[in-house]
C-alpha cells in the first residue's frame, strides 16, 4: 500500500510466477533481479521493457486484489491487509526503476511512455481504492482491530490502510467516484506534462555567452565547464551556463558584468513563461483548480486541508500559524541585509537600486569583508570523492558504525554513478546505495533520494537506495570541487539515505521513508549538522592538490558565516512555502487563476521583501508542488528544520557525535518508519513538543 513519490500507484508485495520461458519486452521485471539485494540490472533493462512491464504489473495486481475482494473467508488481518501488502511486487519493481529514470536520466521514449502510462497508473490506484468489496473487507478488519491482539506495527498498518481508502474516495457515491477518477487521471497527465515542459524549458533557457569576457569573475574551472557545455551542445566558440531549477543561479555570485547577471536571472525567472509549448502557467492553473475540486468531493474545504490529514502538522491553520511566527524575524533581517547590500553597491560606485540579480554578488563581498571568506578559498578543500568517503561516510561511521565498500560489478544507469555496499556495525550487510551527483540536461533539477528496492521483512527485501544531485560536472581531467552548498546537499541527501537504509519494518507500507512530508525531511536536515562538526570537517576538508588539511582559521570562518545572509536564505524558503499554501488553499468554487496575477498578489501580501528576495521557486517552475507530491507540503522543509534543530540541540547537550547518541536516534526514530505516529515518536526522543527556539538561534535570528 505504499505510494510512489512521483505518481500515485500501488506497490504492495510479491509477484506471481513469470510464466513462459521465451524472453519478451518487460520480462526482466517479472521476477526479482538476481543481482545482490535484487538491485535492478541496468545493463539489461531496455526502454522497450517499461510499457509492457507496467501493463503486466497492473494486470497482475488487479487480479491479486480481485482475489482478495472475492475471498469467501471472513475478512482477517492476514487474508486482507497482509495479502494486500504482498500484492503488486512486479509493479513495484518496474515503477521504482521507471520513475527513477524519468527523473534522473530521461529521454524522448521514456517521456512518451510516462505521458501514456501515468494516467493509467492513476486509474489503477483508483480502481483499487474505490473497490467497494475490497473496502468492505478492510473496514471489517479496521472495525475489529482492537480485538485482534495485533502488534503495534500491525495495528498501525490497519489504521493507515483504512485511512488511505477513505482519503481516496472509498465512501463516495458511484457518481462522485466517477468524477474523482476523471480528476485523478487528468491531474496525473498534467503533472507529467509539467515535468516535461519544465525539463525542456530549463534546457532551452541556458544562457549562451558569445564573449568569454562576459564571464569575468568566474573561476577558470567554471569557464572551462561552460565551454565544455557549449561543446556538448555543438555551439562552437560559445560558452553556456545551464540553469539550475532554483530562482538564484550559482554563477550570480561571481559574475562581474551586471547585464549578464540580469540576463541569467531573467532566463530562469521567465524560462517557463515565454508563451511557447513549454510555458507551464496554464498547466499549473488547471492543476490547482482540479485539486480544489477534488478536495470538495472528499469533504474538505481546500486541497491543503485534504493533503494535511496525515501530516504531523495536521491542519492548514497549524501550518499558517507556524509560518506566521517566522515572518517578523525574517522580514526584519531581510530589511537589514538589503540595506547592507545597497550600501556596498553605493560604495562601489554603482548608481542603481538593488535587484535580485545583484544580491548574491554584493552579499558575497560583504561576506568576504566580514569573514574574509569566499568560495575560491573554500572549493580546493572540498573535492567530491573526498567529501563523500572521508566526510559523509566518516560521520555515518562515527554515529552509527557503518562502513562502505565500493562495487564495480553492479550495473548503473550512467557511467558517472557510484555504487557502494553498506555494512552495519555488526559486519552484516545492510543495503546498497548509488550516488548520481553530476548535472545532465536530461535530469530533473534539484537533489533527491529514493529507493530502487524497498525494505520489508515480509517480502525478504533489504533496502537499495540512491542519492541524486545536480552538481556542475568539471571539464574532463579536472577535479570536482564543491561549494559549501554542494557539500551540505551531499550530507542532506545522505540523511534521507540513512532513513531508508535503517528501515526495519515488517510491512512495506510503513517502511523507511514512507512517512509524512513534514517528517521525512527531518533526518536529512539533521544530517547536515555534521558537515561542520569539527571532527568531521577536519577529516574531509583536505586540499585536493597539497593534501593539507583546511586551516583552522578558514574552518572557523565557514562556521561563523553560517548565520550570514539568513534573512535572504529563510525569506526565499518562506516565500515559497507561503506561495504553495496559497495555491492549495483556493476555494473549490474559485475560477481558474491567471498564474502570473495570482502569484504577484500572493507575494505582495506576505509581509516579506519579495521584490529583493524572490521565492526560491516561482509558481511556474515549482517542481516540488506540481510534479513531486509536495503540494501543500513545501512548508515541511521549515517545519522539519525546527525538528532537526531541536534534536541537534539535544545532541549538543548530551555529548554530540557519539555512537551512543547515534544509536539512540537510530533506535527511536531513524529505524521506525511510520510504525508510530509522529508526535509521540518525536516527544519520546526530545522529551517535549517541538520548539522553534533552537531553529531561530541556529539561523542567527535569536540569541
Amino acid at each position: 500500500m505504499r505510494l510512489s513519490a512521483s505518481i500515485m500507484f500501488l506497490a504492495f508485495g510479491m509477484a506471481l510466477p513469470a510464466g513462459g520461458a521465451l524472453a519478451a519486452p518487460g520480462d526482466i521485471f517479472k521476477e526479482p533481479s538476481p543481482l545482490p539485494f535484487h538491485a535492478p540490472d541496468f545493463a539489461k533493462i531496455k526502454d522497450s521493457d517499461f510499457e509492457p512491464a507496467l501493463k503486466e504489473g497492473m494486470k497482475r495486481q488487479r487480479a491479486e486484489m480481485a482475489a482478495i475482494a472475492a475471498d469467501p473467508a471472513a475478512p482477517s488481518f492476514d487474508n486482507t491487509i497482509v495479502a494486500m501488502e504482498r500484492s503488486g511486487q512486479m509493479l513495484s519493481r518496474v515503477s521504482d526503476v521507471f520513475f527513477h529514470l524519468t527523473q534522473a536520466n530521461t529521454n524522448e521514449v521514456l517521456q512518451k511512455i510516462e505521458a501514456k502510462e501515468t494516467p493509467l497508473l492513476a486509474a489503477h490506484h483508483d480502481a483499487i481504492y474505490m473497490d467497494p468489496k475490497l473496502f468492505a473487507r478492510v473496514k471489517a478488519v479496521y472495525d475489529q482491530r482492537d480485538k485482534l491482539k495485533l502488534s503495534g506495527e500491525a495495528l498501525q498498518l490497519v489504521k493507515v490502510a483504512y485511512q488511505e481508502f477513505i482519503h481516496s474516495g472509498a465512501q463516495l457515491s458511484d457518481a462522485d467516484k466517477a468524477k474523482l477518477r476523471a480528476i485523478n487521471t487528468r491531474e496525473a497527465a498534467l503533472s507529467t506534462k509539467f515535468e516535461h515542459q519544465l525539463l525542456a524549458a530549463t534546457k532551452a533557457g541556458a544562457l549562451v555567452v558569445d564573449d568569454v569576457k562576459q564571464l569575468d569573475g568566474l573561476s577558470a574551472a567554471d569557464i572551462a565547464a561552460a565551454a565544455n557545455d557549449a561543446k556538448n551542445r555543438k555551439l562552437a566558440g560559445k560558452w553556456v551556463l545551464p540553469l539550475q531549477n532554483t530562482t538564484q543561479q550559482p554563477a550570480l555570485l561571481s559574475l562581474s558584468d551586471r547585464a549578464v547577471r540580469e540576463r541569467l536571472f531573467s532566463q530562469r525567472w521567465t524560462a517557463t513563461e515565454k508563451g511557447d509549448a513549454n510555458d507551464t502557467r496554464a498547466t499549473i492553473a488547471e492543476m490547482a483548480q482540479l485539486r480544489a475540486q477534488k478536495a470538495k468531493l472528499l469533504g474538505y474545504s481546500s486541497y491543503a486541508a485534504y493533503k494535511l490529514y496525515d501530516q504531523m502538522a495536521e491542519t492548514p491553520e497549524a501550518v499558517e500559524k507556524f509560518l506566521t511566527r517566522l515572518v517578523p524575524a525574517t522580514a526584519a533581517e531581510e530589511k537589514r541585509e538589503a540595506a547592507d547590500v545597497q550600501k556596498v553597491i553605493d560604495q562601489s560606485g554603482g548608481k542603481f537600486q538593488l535587484k535580485p540579480w545583484d544580491w548574491d554578488h554584493y552579499a558575497q563581498q560583504i561576506r568576504k569583508a566580514r569573514y574574509d571568506l569566499d568560495e575560491d578559498q573554500i572549493k580546493p578543500y572540498f573535492e567530491l570523492g573526498t567529501v563523500l568517503k572521508d566526510g559523509v561516510f566518516y560521520a555515518a561511521n562515527r554515529l552509527y558504525g557503518l562502513t562502505f565498500k565500493e562495487r564495480k560489478d553492479i550495473p548503473v544507469w550512467e557511467p558517472d554513478v557510484l555504487v557502494f555496499d553498506v555494512i552495519d556495525a555488526d559486519g552484516k550487510p545492510l543495503g546498497l546505495i548509488y550516488f548520481d551527483y553530476f548535472k545532465r540536461d536530461n535530469k530533473a533539477g534539484g537533489a533527491w533520494m529514493s529507493n530502487l528496492v524497498e525494505q520489508s521483512h515480509l517480502l525478504g527485501n533489504r533496502p537499495v537506495v540512491f542519492n541524486v544531485a545536480n552538481i556542475a560536472k568539471p571539464a574532463p581531467g579536472q577535479p570536482a570541487l564543491l561549494s559549501y552548498e554542494d557539500v551540505n546537499t551531499m550530507f542532506h541527501e545522505f540523511g534521507h539515505a540513512l532513513h531508508g537504509l535503517f528501515a526495519d519494518q515488517q510491512y512495506p507500507t510503513l517502511s523507511g521513508t514512507a512517512v509524512a512530508r513534514d517528517f521525512v525531511e527531518f533526518p536529512s536536515q539533521f544530517n547536515e549538522h555534521w558537515a561542520l562538526d569539527p571532527e568531521v570537517l577536519a577529516h574531509y576538508a583536505i586540499h585536493h592538490q597539497t593534501r593539507q588539511p583546511m586551516p583552522k582559521a578558514l574552518a572557523d570562518k565557514i562556521r561563523k558565516a553560517q548565520t550570514f545572509n539568513q534573512g535572504y536564505a529563510l525569506g526565499e524558503l518562506l516565500a515559497s512555502a507561503e506561495l504553495d499554501m496559497r495555491w492549495h488553499s483556493l476555494s473549490p468554487d474559485a475560477p481558474r487563476q491567471d498564474a502570473s496575477q495570482f502569484e504577484a498578489k500572493a507575494l505582495a501580501a506576505m509581509g516579506l521583501d519579495t521584490a529583493n528576495v524572490p521565492p526560491r521557486y516561482r509558481s511556474s517552475y515549482f517542481e516540488h508542488i506540481w510534479g513531486n507530491d509536495y503540494a501543500a507540503g513545501y512548508y515541511a522543509y521549515l517545519w522539519t528544520e525546527m525538528l532537526d534543530d531541536d534534536i541537534f540541540d539535544w545532541f549538543s547537550k548530551n555529548g554530540g557525535l557519539t555512537r551512543t547518541n547515534g544509536q539512540r536516534l537510530r533506535d527511536m526514530i531513524l529505524s521506525r518508519g511510520h510504525t508510530l505516529d509522529y508526535g509521540p515518536m518525536f516527544r519520546a526522543f526530545y522529551g517535549k513538543d517541538p520548539d522553534i527556539g533552537p531553529m531561530l538561534k541556529h539561523r542567527g535570528l535569536a540569541n
